[in-house]
């Protein structure tokens, strides 16, 4: 029996000991970390040493940082719990928000402490582990009655009695997780100021994704940490978060972590050829159409790499009879009909030319890449009040099942009417006078019998007809409606598109320009808004903005504010609505941002705003090596159009925002207009280029590559010790450079004279026994074959560049005093002669407000450049068909720059003409190509050719000696003399420049 029983006693603590396998070995360990990007309390010093105390005194330990570095899987795995100690603002990045959610996955702690509700407010995630976000608190420390609402917990068994009256900062907050379970509030009745109402929570606690969360709004003051009850309070919340102190489980995380941002990188397809590229159409074979504002249908061929034109529509892109406005309109969106490779159809939405002030939907033929213009199909036309600025939209997409969805603009006036006492201001465009209808945007937007300012949903027929499907914003028959109208409320929803599966539509809408608030008279500022339809709804415009910041009614006849709109049931009371006086309530935008920065959304930046909607990506829907990671998928793509950046956008699967992320923000963009995935996978970007309306050099099509294996080797910079000298010339180059993947790497070095050499050592030395011009480079290749190939460098063999020194006497070498005369003497000495010649000599005087090195003398830099260029010009075969001021067989330098001296855009042009050559432009004779000039010296040839126009603006240098009257700019107080000298090269080698600047600071006045 004795054995039994201790058989049985046995089994039984092996039984409890493998229940608890799982269990850390030693001590358990917290993570307090205290990283502020916003207000930073003083009580966080406090804060650590009373929490190291608890640690020591309750046994576990802890570390602490500030370095947010520490959030990767491998250094949180140790951690029990992880602390957020009065944290503020965005603390971690993308990566380190994926490994903190895989973290908690794998059953981690968590706890907050007070202002870790004022931190990273654009990641739901992180809002609903900690509960809350901070919205506001009233002024100071005031005395409260805090109700304890569960005894039975670490955090508050120790309180005998339901109320603990004691003063701190008092958070009023917003988003509270419904979900939490609360240990405690406050009375708002014990203080002034409270905004949550009777149900108040300051602390909580609750399971979450996978781990346990517990945060107090307590803490604020440096006292809480010296306060026994607080202490005690804080020290149950960190023992829940630690939990049973298991080994995290990480077979259970679902987070992933982002790809490196060096793993994207953009191929252009087409550059340059474009003019107000608007909207374009991947075909199922990879051509791509694009359609251009002022009629022109482009065709991309993925085979040839072409690009042509094989469609043209007469729009009406400009205002024919009122000066100074840009219209908007022209040919706005194009896309492909699902169907295409079965019946060809290509739909556009275009302005026609004539008098009928309409947008017209219509679909045409495309095959054999021929753009059928006399197939067009008429689908459906928006009236539009022309002659006026702005907000077309204009983006067409389709979603599951076939539907097409149509964006359309306000078609409303943001700017103020000349002339007018009161105005919009930026603010919503509300005006119903009479003769005034521009100015009103409830008379499209707002208006539910319209179809501007909307998401149109239709189901085209075969025969161009259309259908109204089920779910649309006001069902068929409605009085004062179009059934057409899927979602309303939209001021410039300029790009959508609809998610392939789910059939959310997605949209950016461009905001209107007011840069401050005004509640109490018109209104918010502007916003620019990131929207989400997952049905039909109204989303605000003109009567709100943003998450449905209200707008006031406004009198432009007396100037006087009325009643701000109730999104809840807004009221379109203007004399200019055909439609519902009372609208269907207001949905808020998921993402917005202002002019400046955001505290919701900090990541987006600041300036100008053009909020645009890309693809919703799934990779199991495309094929091809260059598709997108898992990662993105089920995430949206969005990008802003001035700013430049691209995001991708996680949802819950609710379908509520979760988080926004950068995404290839390595790639630089310049004003990209559209974004669409290919049958490849391959994400596409249409670029308009960086002027408004006009042609642009850097318009462009191309697609994101990603490698999701080896990367080639990461190039920092060549050095070569000389770059100039006579012969031989013995030279040592050395290139910085590392492999991503730690790989052994090799150097293939192309010494620019025929020659190549290979070493294991990332550095050569090599003598040139020839004159000439050479361009010495290095290709860095790891042990994969992946390679990269460095700058080159210009090497003058033959030559040595001259030196100059600047002498300044008479007085002291680094001050100067306004009207004291400052005297100088420049000298040159070339190494190669003794013959100076003067006339290459140039010396200038700038004065600057500060010492900034890199702005020094950029006047003399042009001048300079121009004394340089001449002398290339001179070693180069150009001087056998142009001469300065004779004729020759080509034009005469001084005629090109006559030419030219107008024109912003001569410098390039030149550049590239000189580098690439041509014919045609001034008669029949080509202009001979010269590849090997570097884009420096094309750039020099070029300004010396244009210092030839008779400008007026022409700068003379100063005499190679004198004395300078130093007269400064009012509140410029740095003088910088600078000297160039260019020599007159050797034969079958090009002249050099060297140059010096010295610099003297105003003499501080004698107090």
């Amino acid at each position: 029996m004795k054995n039994y029983i201790a058989l049985t006693l046995g089994m039984f603590i092996l039984i409890l000991m493998s229940c608890n396998s799982n269990k850390r070995e030693g001590q358990a360990q917290v993570l307090v970390f205290s990283k502020t990007m916003g207000y930073k309390h003083a009580s966080i010093p406090t804060g650590l040493e009373a929490i190291q105390k608890l640690g020591s005194e309750n046994g576990f330990l802890v570390d602490t940082t500030k370095n947010a570095a520490v959030f990767n899987d491998e250094d949180l795995k140790k951690y029990s719990a992880i602390i957020f100690l009065s944290t503020t603002g965005n603390i971690l990045d993308a990566k380190q928000e994926a490994a903190f959610e895989r973290y908690i996955q794998s059953g981690g702690g968590f706890v907050g402490v007070h202002a870790a509700t004022d931190t990273e407010y654009d990641w739901g995630w992180y809002g609903k582990l900690v509960g809350a976000y901070f919205d506001s608190h009233p002024a100071g420390t005031p005395e409260a009655d805090f109700v304890i609402k569960e005894k039975n917990f670490a955090a508050t068994n120790m309180f005998t009695d339901s109320i603990w009256h004691r003063a701190d900062e008092l958070y009023n907050f917003k988003k509270l997780n419904p979900d939490v379970k609360v240990l405690m509030t406050v009375d708002e009745s014990t203080y002034k100021g409270g905004k949550n109402g009777e149900h108040h929570p300051m602390s909580w606690y609750h399971e979450y994704d996978g781990g346990r969360a517990f945060y107090t709004a307590l803490g604020h003051t440096k006292e809480s940490f010296s306060e026994e009850l607080f202490l005690k309070h804080l020290l149950g919340g960190i023992q829940y978060a630690i939990g049973d102190n298991e080994v995290l489980d990480y077979s259970k995380v679902i987070s992933q972590i982002p790809p490196d941002s060096d793993r994207f990188t953009k191929v252009p397809l087409s550059v340059g050829g474009f003019f107000e590229p608007t909207e374009m159409a991947i075909l199922p074979n990879n051509d791509i159409l694009i359609s251009q504002r002022r009629g022109e249908i482009m065709l991309y061929k993925a085979a040839t790499e072409e690009l042509s034109q094989v469609g043209f529509l007469d729009v009406y892109h400009k205002t024919l009879n009122t000066p100074n406005v840009n219209a908007e309109e022209g040919l706005m969106g194009l896309q492909r009909d699902p169907d295409f490779e079965k019946n060809h159809w290509i739909y556009v939405y275009y302005s026609p030319t004539g008098d009928k002030w309409v947008n017209r939907l219509s679909r045409f033929k495309f095959e054999s890449d021929v753009f059928d213009m006399a197939s067009e199909q008429i689908i459906l036309e928006v009236d539009s009040q022309r002659e006026i600025c702005c907000h077309t939209a204009g983006s067409i997409a389709f979603g599951p099942d076939n539907m097409l969805y149509l964006s359309t603009g306000d078609n409303s006036t943001p700017f103020n009417e000349k002339g007018a006492k009161y105005t919009n201001k930026g603010y919503a465009p509300l005006n119903d006078l009479e003769g005034k209808e521009q100015y009103d945007a409830r008379r499209s937007s707002g208006n539910t019998n319209d179809l501007r300012g909307k998401i149109l949903r239709i189901k085209v027929n075969e025969d161009g007809s259309y259908s109204i499907p089920e779910g649309n914003l006001f069902p068929e028959g409605t009085a004062k409606t179009r059934p057409e109208i899927f979602t309303m409320g939209h001021r410039n929803p300029y790009r959508i598109s609809v998610d392939p599966k789910k059939g959310y539509v997605y949209w950016g809408d461009v905001g209107p320009d007011a840069r401050i608030d005004s509640m109490e008279t018109r209104g918010p500022r502007g916003y620019d808004e990131m929207n989400q339809a997952r049905e039909a709804g109204n989303f605000g415009w003109p009567l709100f903005v943003a998450d449905n910041k209200p707008y006031r009614s406004y009198n432009y006849a007396t100037g006087e504010s009325g009643e701000a709109f109730d999104p809840e049931k807004p009221i379109n009371d203007s004399r200019n609505n055909t439609g519902l006086r009372v609208l269907p309530k207001a949905m808020p935008a998921y993402g917005f941002y202002p002019y400046v920065a955001s505290q919701e959304f900090p990541q987006i930046g600041t300036g100008g705003r053009n909020a645009m909607a890309g693809p919703v990506y799934y990779s199991d829907l495309y094929n091809g090596p260059n598709a997108l990671p898992e990662y993105y998928d089920g995430k949206v793509l969005v990008y802003d159009w001035i700013r430049g950046w691209m995001m991708a956008v996680s949802l819950f699967p609710n379908g509520e925002f979760n988080k926004m992320e950068p995404f290839a923000d390595e790639i630089k963009l310049n004003n990209l207009i559209d974004m669409e995935v290919g049958t490849d996978g391959r994400v596409y970007l249409l670029e308009y280029g960086s002027g408004w309306f006009s042609k642009n050099d850097d318009a462009a099509l191309s697609y994101i590559e990603y490698n999701g294996g080896n990367r080639p080797p990461l190039i920092e910079k060549l050095v070569v010790d000389k770059t100039s000298g006579p012969l031989p010339l013995a030279v040592k180059a050395r290139v910085l450079a590392k492999d991503r993947e730690q790989d052994a790497m090799h150097y293939v070095w192309d010494l620019g004279n025929g020659e190549t050499k290979e070493t294991t050592k990332p550095e050569i030395a090599y003598t040139y026994e020839e004159p000439g011009d050479y361009f010495i480079s290095v290709s860095v290749v790891d042990k994969k074959e992946a390679s990269a190939k460095s700058e080159a460098v210009n090497l003058v063999v033959g030559n040595s560049r001259p030196q100059l020194s600047i002498e300044i006497s008479g007085g002291d070498e680094k001050l100067f005093t306004p009207g004291v005369p400052v005297k100088y003497s420049v000298s040159v000495t070339d190494p190669d002669t003794s013959d100076i010649d003067e006339n290459n000599i140039f010396v200038s005087v700038d004065y600057l407000e500060s010492l900034d090195e890199a702005s020094m003398s950029l006047g003399h830099q042009e001048v300079s450049a121009a004394v340089t260029g001449k002398a290339l010009t001179m070693a180069l075969d150009c001087k056998t068909c142009h001469k300065e001021k004779e004729k020759s067989v080509g034009p005469m330098y001084k005629d090109v720059a006559e030419k030219y001296k107008n024109d912003k855009k001569a410098m390039n042009y030149l550049q590239k003409k000189i580098i690439s050559g041509g014919s045609g432009v001034w008669g029949e004779v080509t202009m001979p190509a010269h590849p090997n000039l570097t884009k420096d010296e094309a750039r020099q040839i070029s300004a010396y050719i244009l210092s030839l126009a008779n400008t007026g603006m022409k700068k003379k240098s100063l005499p190679a000696s004198g004395s300078i009257d130093p007269n400064p700019p009012k509140g410029n107080t740095v003088m910088v003399i600078t000297a160039s000298y260019t020599d007159n090269g050797e034969v079958n080698v090009k002249p050099l420049t060297g140059s010096k600047s010295v610099v003297l600071k105003a003499k501080a006045k004698s107090k």
